[in-house]
């Protein structure tokens, strides 16, 4: 998949952390009628995720609130007990930022964005991506190559609205 403007994203079940504990997330009943940005990155604590990705959403996300967003979720092939701890520790759910646990890759996979970095311990990962999406389809994209971290930024995608 290119995840080109037009796409419908693949049905998918994710893992969050919810009040009692793990659930599952259907998403396109998450999407469902509604304008969504989700971004996909490499995995909770590593250093670009946290240090350029997460901020650029945790800094922009009023302003996509301001356009018309109901929410805006960063999928990760992390656990949801790793994801809770990330957000809670970088701001990104104070900011009302959602975690979503792709935790065996299906969903990276279905969308062709799964890259291994052996030498730096990733494997079966995520590039990193950013979308809106308007009832589970995509209205903007921004995909980055492998290892870069450049135009899926919120600032980036924020310019496309």
């Amino acid at each position: 998949m290119a995840l080109s403007k037009g796409d419908r994203l693949p049905e998918a079940t994710f893992v969050e952390m919810g009040k009692d504990g793990p659930k599952e997330v259907n998403l396109s009943e998450r999407l469902k009628g509604r304008k969504v940005v989700v971004f996909g990155l490499p995995g909770a604590y590593t250093g670009p995720c946290s240090t350029i990705h997460i901020p650029s959403f945790i800094k922009t996300a009023a302003d996509f609130r301001a356009k018309g967003v109901d929410e805006i979720i960063c999928i990760a092939v992390n656990d949801p007990f790793v994801l809770k701890a990330w957000g809670e520790s970088t701001g990104a759910t104070a900011a009302g930022i959602s975690f979503l646990g792709d935790a065996d890759g299906s969903f990276t996979k279905a969308l062709g964005m799964d890259f291994t970095a052996p030498q730096i311990g990733l494997i079966g990962r995520s590039n990193r991506y950013a979308l809106v999406l308007d009832d589970g389809v995509i209205t903007a994209s921004k995909v980055d190559k492998p290892g870069v971290c450049d135009i899926s930024t919120g600032e980036h995608l924020l310019a496309e609205l």
